[in-house]
């Protein structure tokens, strides 16, 4: 029996688009709750998120009835820490701060068991493996995990034809925050410098043959990225969503109380 078939992977390969969702909050409930909504993939956060290898694992398990494919991104590419997430179970993994060829190889080394790279063989103790009741996981997982690679920094946009030659990237995914930062346009991810360096990223990667990626919560961006050739694009986060729904609430029903507080109790008009 050979390792889990990556749908995330296969998808891209495929060349078939994506709409996935970004998980920060660090909760196994909003991890499940996402989960059922259908998105094609969903990202749990250990960059920016409160994440822990404890909690990411927390979060595989309310997803794995889920029909929405894992990816993680680790805080840094460092090759421990994708060998810990790989052994979680996670086939797919998103880099960040990648800015050279050097970085990518190496990053393709750390996904991959011997002897096509270094991954550390702990298989019988790791959930990937269903642990060791998969007896050809082995010789299969390289065939089934799928390396994405973010760029946000200038630096990494020069190197960017370089970086896509390098075998055993899946794909390559622009951070627009970073990005508009290291541009000197911190804070504004829409400015029209950063956007036009981001659709011209999207460009070089699709004419490369590689699957291009972006989180963006505008829609109109979104769109024009889909028709760029993105193929998987996230349009959303859960710390966004619940800051969005719980502001509207709170602006609705403190408004009414407002509004009836000023009535004047003779005559009950404003």
């Amino acid at each position: 029996m050979p390792a889990p078939m990556n749908q995330f992977k296969q998808k891209l390969l495929a060349g078939q688009q994506q709409i996935g969702f970004w998980l920060g909050m660090g909760s196994p409930n909003a991890a499940e709750i996402a989960g059922g909504a259908g998105f094609d993939w969903l990202l749990i956060d250990a960059e920016h998120g409160p994440n822990d290898i404890t909690s990411l694992i927390s979060q595989m398990h309310a997803l794995q009835g889920s029909q929405s494919s894992i990816v993680i991104r680790p805080p840094v590419g460092e090759t421990w820490m994708i060998k810990q997430i790989l052994d979680l179970g996670c086939q797919t993994v998103l880099v960040p701060m990648v800015e050279t060829a050097e970085q990518a190889k190496q990053l393709v080394q750390a996904m991959n068991y011997p002897p096509q790279g270094i991954r550390g063989v702990g298989a019988a103790l790791a959930r990937a493996s269903h642990h060791n009741r998969i007896p050809d996981y082995l010789q299969t997982a390289n065939h089934q995990v799928c390396l994405l690679i973010q760029i946000e920094a200038q630096r990494g946009l020069d190197n960017l034809d370089e970086i896509l030659s390098v075998d055993g990237i899946d794909g390559v995914f622009i951070g627009p925050a970073d990005l508009a930062a290291d541009m000197g346009y911190l804070g504004q991810p829409t400015a029209q410098p950063v956007q036009q360096a981001v659709r011209t990223a999207i460009e070089q990667i699709v004419a490369a043959d590689k699957a291009a990626g972006i989180l963006m919560a505008v829609p109109e961006l979104v769109q024009e990225y889909l028709e760029l050739g993105a193929t998987f694009v996230a349009v959303g986060t859960d710390v966004t969503s619940f800051v969005k729904a719980t502001d509207s609430l709170v602006a609705q029903y403190k408004k009414s109380q407002e509004n009836r507080s000023t009535k004047t109790p003779e005559t009950g008009v404003y």
